[in-house]
Order: C-alpha cells, then structure tokens, then sequence
C-alpha cells in the first residue's frame, strides 16, 4: 500500500487544514456587531442583565474582543504562511499563483472604491436633480439640503464646511508620494542585495505610514469638534458626511493594513529572512502599498480639491 503522507512528485502546494480561515471570519462578525453596538447599540440598558451590559450603545467590549480576535488571526495566519515558504513549499509554480491572487485582490480592491467614487460623483455631478426634487415627503429635507437660497442647486450641501485641501490633506499627499519612494528605495536594494538599505528604506516607509494615520486622525478629529460636516445649518446633508468618511476612512484602513503589511517584512528583514531571489511578501506589500498611493491620488483630487 502506497504511503499516504509520500513526498509529493509535483510542484503545487497542498494547503494543509487550517482554523485561521472560520477564526478570522468569525471575529470579523464580532468586530463589525462590536462597532454597530458601540455606535449605535443593540438594545436598551433595560434589555435585561446580560443584553443591557454587551449590546447597549457605547459598549466598546465587543469591538475589542473582535478586534483582539482578528489579531490573533492575522499573527497565526501570517506566521503559518512564512513557514510555509521557509519549509521550500512556495516552489516556482506556487510563486505564479500568488503572484496572480495578488493582482486579482487588489483588482478587487479597485472595484472596491470605484463604488465609493460612483456614488461621490453621483452626488456631485447631478446635484441640481436633488435640487429639483418636489418638496414632498422623505424628499423635502433633501431637496432644501442641495438648494441655494436663490434657488440654485449647490455643491457640497449648504451648511457644510469643507477642509481647505491645500494644508492637512496636501501633507498627507506628500507624506504618501514619500513612502512610495522609499518602498521603491527598499524594494530595490533587496533586489541589489543591500540588505542595510533595504532595511533603512522599509522603516521610514513604515514610519511616514503612521505619520499618515496620525494626520488623519488629527484631521477627523478636527472634523468633528468643529462641526464641519454636523452643523445645525447642515443637518440635511448627511450624505456629503458618510461618503467622505467611507470614503478617506476605507482608505486609512488601507493604509493601517499596508503599514502593518510592511512592518512585517521589516521585522523579517532583521531577522534574516528574504533574499534577492526569493522575497515575494516584500513584493506584495510594496504593490499594495503602491495600490494605497494612487488611490489617495484620487481622493485628493476629487474629493478634497475638484469638488471640495
């Protein structure tokens, strides 16, 4: 009888049986309900003991718990990859096919904030149709949202302050052009052999993304102490406000992944790990990292300048 476990006498990879796949999901599930419930909850504080303490609004345990779960994940799913390719299974044909998932996903992603854009220039674009709407039922608050006093249709909404593009939103523009460099920088020295210069361009790649989220934060939180978005003039545009957030926020969640994507392979990189010929997370960090630059691009010069 042939040996089940026998080497195998090809080039592809058999995955064996993981948890991180339903764990991962899982706390997914968890994270977003936790996000929902901490927004906006559940159930009343009277809902009974149990429901009252874990789904009443401002309960952040859920999310944490969530969150806490989708790191785990991550660290399990990501470490059992690297062995993976360290234990020679990401032969050549392998290699091909990540490289094919990797452009697929990031088509994805692309599909992924097309529709953000769509619905933004939906609303941008065709404004004097909103404008127009009879002023009857549900519609009037979004006919008088997208009406000038003169009866002209406007853009962003009455009411809303937009961000002057040109100071916060124009660093983090350059902030990102940077990071491309040196993600370049880095990748290239790999490829070179320079492990010293790999190294010194990961980290200040990773460092100016951080430096990226920061800015964004400070810029939310502006956002929202000022009532920029939230004013009492403004209280019928609420629109202009989700896709802006969904928009930008999406995109910083990229960012945070791409950052943390790259302190990876930073910190494999110390401990000796890739070489010249065989460093494709590397390459997959750095396409998605490029993937987040040309995406704020467009934000920037949308969202932020042409029709901020």
């Amino acid at each position: 009888m042939a040996d089940a476990h026998a080497v195998p006498h090809h080039d592809y990879h058999l995955v064996n049986p993981s948890p991180w796949p339903l764990v991962s999901s899982i706390a997914v599930v968890i994270m977003m309900v936790g996000a929902v419930v901490w927004m906006k909850g559940l159930a009343t504080a009277d809902a009974g003991p149990v429901a009252g303490a874990l789904l009443a609004k401002g309960d952040k345990a859920l999310f944490f718990a969530g969150l806490a779960g989708v790191l785990v994940s991550m660290f399990g799913w990501w470490s059992d990859v690297i062995k993976e390719s360290r234990q020679g299974d990401h032969t050549p044909v392998v290699s091909i096919g990540l490289r094919y998932g990797m452009i697929l996903f990031i088509t994805s992603e692309v599909m992924f904030f097309a529709a953000f854009f769509w619905i933004f220039f939906e609303m941008a674009v065709f404004n004097e149709a909103r404008a127009h709407i009879p002023e009857v039922g549900a519609w009037a608050d979004t006919a008088r949202a997208w009406t000038a006093a003169n009866g002209d249709s406007i853009w962003p909404p009455k009411g809303v302050e937009t961000l002057d593009p040109w100071q916060l939103p124009l660093l983090n523009t350059l902030i990102l052009l940077l990071s491309g460099t040196t993600v370049t920088w880095a990748h290239h020295a790999l490829q070179m052999g320079d492990r010293k210069g790999a190294k010194l361009g990961l980290l200040i790649t990773v460092l100016l993304g951080v430096l990226f989220t920061s800015v964004q934060a400070y810029e939310y939180n502006h956002i929202i102490h000022e009532h920029l978005f939230f004013s009492d003039a403004a209280a019928n545009s609420g629109l202009y406000g989700s896709i802006f957030f969904m928009a930008t926020g999406f995109h910083g969640f990229h960012v945070l992944i791409g950052t943390i994507f790259l302190a990876v392979c930073l910190l494999r990189l110390y401990a000796g790990q890739m070489t010249p010929q065989k460093h494709f997370g590397f390459e997959a960090a750095a396409w998605y990292w490029h993937f987040v630059d040309v995406v704020w691009l467009f934000l920037f010069a949308f969202v932020y300048v042409v029709f901020g």
